[in-house]
């Protein structure tokens, strides 16, 4: 399984994935809305598989005697392994913004810990939509790509607003107290997140075993 994971690391991940993955510092930029973070690592995702279906990444993999359903598992962790990386790059600007730049982000929500648990069920809601609908075909990247990116673009925007209200105010902060209390969001992004994943995996594995290549 590794040695798959490695091959789409090597052969099959577009440049642009690192590249957008390292966006994650930009939490560190004065008065930037922050969920765009999370919309780069989609579209990073993207033009990995676009960039699979132009050079035929999935007929090759195909060929190698391995199963179906291990083609999908490689591509969903490589998915993971990009999320999870963009939010580990992130987290020490995070920290550093709240030192440098205390006055907050009049842009959106403040990188803390109500932003990460959304910034899960962002990923978690692209990545249900996106795969499934990828590997009904294992080409129409584009068409997957739009449908998974207008709800996770929406919950982006809900998540940049919503901090605008004054009952909701706490989830803009980065005091000790308020990020206790935001604890339960990144403990439920983190739930719907690792059940999504399975979730895709499961779908999609059986989506592109029907797939006649």
């Amino acid at each position: 399984m590794f040695d798959l994971l490695y091959k789409e690391l090597r052969l099959a991940a577009h440049p642009n994935l690192y590249i957008f993955t390292l966006l994650g510092v930009l939490v560190i930029v004065p008065a930037y809305p922050y969920g765009m973070v999370f919309l780069f690592s989609c579209i990073g995702v993207y033009i990995t598989f676009m960039y699979g279906r132009e050079t035929n990444d999935i007929y090759y993999t195909a060929l190698l005697p391995v199963r179906k359903r291990d083609t999908v598992k490689a591509k969903c962790m490589l998915i993971v392994l990009a999320q999870m990386t963009q939010l580990l790059i992130s987290l020490p600007f995070a920290i550093l913004r709240t030192h440098i730049l205390p006055e907050g982000n009049p842009a959106g929500i403040e990188a803390n810990v109500a932003y990460y648990g959304f910034g899960l069920i962002i990923y978690a809601i692209f990545n249900v939509i996106f795969l499934p609908q990828f590997f009904k075909t294992a080409y129409k990247a584009g068409k997957a790509f739009l449908l998974a990116l207008i709800p996770a673009t929406f919950a982006v925007v809900l998540m940049e607003v919503i901090v605008h209200f004054p009952k909701f105010t706490w989830l803009d902060s980065v005091e000790s107290g308020s990020m206790l209390r935001q604890l339960p969001i990144l403990a439920v992004g983190a739930a719907v997140y690792i059940i999504g994943i399975n979730i895709v995996y499961r779908v999609s594995a059986k989506h592109f075993e029907q797939v006649d290549l």
